[in-house]
């Protein structure tokens, strides 16, 4: 298992080298102009929720804060979906799903002001959709209510996104420093509008994929189990990009690993040996990012990254295992340092996109 591991690492660093021959990203000085051939935004999947009745335009069709429901619609539950299409553009497009508490914020501009992956992937040609999942962001009406507290948790997040402990950021991290940076961070979290559901999620973005055809699915953090779910519904689902992404692997029923997660045991989700082989028709690749420890930590925010990791390890044997083709990328380990749970926001992004550049044109998805 550790000649494996070290052979995959050496596998990703000479895929990092020809990555670095890919121009992606900013040069120094001012970017040039982006040609945008053409852009929009849609709505996509979702459900309507009707009451029975009668509505009657003159009686009820004044605003009220209450209104009275009966004989009226309520449209929820979609994603929504802003694109854009570079002039002379690549094949398949990239489509960017954001992590939990996150909407599609977290590939626009970095908190400090820099080009983030939407910006990034349009110079090199990609066709990018930038997506908020049903019951968040722009896509908030949901059909089913839930109370949205209004709690101060920000201190929590610093250390499970792993920017440090607070309020020490770890040494190195590649997280801006500048004035500004971390409000901005913090204000662009977003509420659940609805119950979180794994089947209203998944059915939206497949509505996408039936809607603009193949292309190449990038998540992150808790997307990243909606997105082995999506790619088993839908076909065009091509590849997969995945940061970071939470414990929730998908493994055939009776091979999931039973892992110890503070203290108790932890194992991941399993599905049908049938569904399963829909992950081995695609190339995935995986990455996590630095200040994970090797060994349990009694530092929460680092600890569940840990086991999360070591969940990634067994599932892409798993996975490869089974004829699939899953790239664990340990972004240490290739020489890109310091990066927080945000890699595509974190100082060395442009870093990060040329190694995700490089293994799309390994792979024959960059034409």
């Amino acid at each position: 298992m550790k000649q494996q591991r070290n052979l995959l690492t050496l596998a990703s660093a000479a895929l990092l080298c020809a990555a670095c021959a890919v121009p992606v990203g900013m040069g120094p000085g001012k970017p040039a102009a982006l040609a945008i051939q053409e852009q929009g935004s849609f709505a996509v999947g979702g459900s309507v929720k009707r009451t029975p009745g009668n509505f009657d335009p003159i009686a009820q069709g004044a605003y009220t804060p209450t209104p009275n429901p009966q004989g009226q619609t309520l449209h929820g539950d979609h994603a929504y979906v802003f694109y854009q299409v570079p002039a002379n553009a690549r094949a398949l497009p990239l489509v960017f799903w954001h992590g939990h508490g996150q909407s599609a914020k977290t590939w626009e501009s970095t908190p400090d002001g820099r080009e983030g992956f939407q910006n990034i992937f349009l110079r090199e040609r990609y066709p990018v959709y930038l997506l908020d999942q049903p019951r968040r962001g722009r896509a908030a009406r949901s059909i089913a209510p839930v109370e949205i507290p209004a709690t101060p948790d920000e201190q929590m997040w610093f250390g499970v996104f792993r920017l440090g402990a607070w309020p020490d950021f770890y040494p190195g991290v590649a997280f801006s420093k500048d004035a500004g940076a971390l409000e901005q961070f913090f204000r662009q979290a977003v509420p659940n509008t609805g119950p979180y559901d794994v089947e209203v999620n998944t059915d939206a973005v497949s509505a996408l994929f039936t809607k603009i055809g193949p292309g190449i699915l990038v998540t992150h953090s808790q997307s990243g189990t909606l997105g082995w779910r999506t790619a088993i519904k839908n076909p065009n689902v091509r590849a997969i990009v995945s940061f970071e992404p939470g414990g929730d692997f998908l493994f055939p029923q009776g091979e999931a690993p039973t892992l110890t997660f503070a203290g108790r045991p932890f194992t991941p989700p399993t599905i049908p040996l049938a569904d399963f082989r829909q992950l081995t028709r695609l190339p995935i690749v995986v990455y996590y990012g630095d200040n994970i420890p090797d060994q349990p930590s009694a530092n929460p925010g680092q600890e569940q990254w840990r086991v999360f990791r070591e969940a990634a390890r067994r599932w892409r044997d798993t996975v490869n295992r089974h004829g699939g083709d899953v790239t664990l990328v340990e972004l240490p380990a290739v020489g890109i340092r310091g990066n927080t749970h945000f890699p595509m926001s974190d100082l060395n992004n442009v870093d990060v996109a040329r190694h995700m550049a490089g293994w799309l044109q390994q792979k024959g998805l960059g034409r």
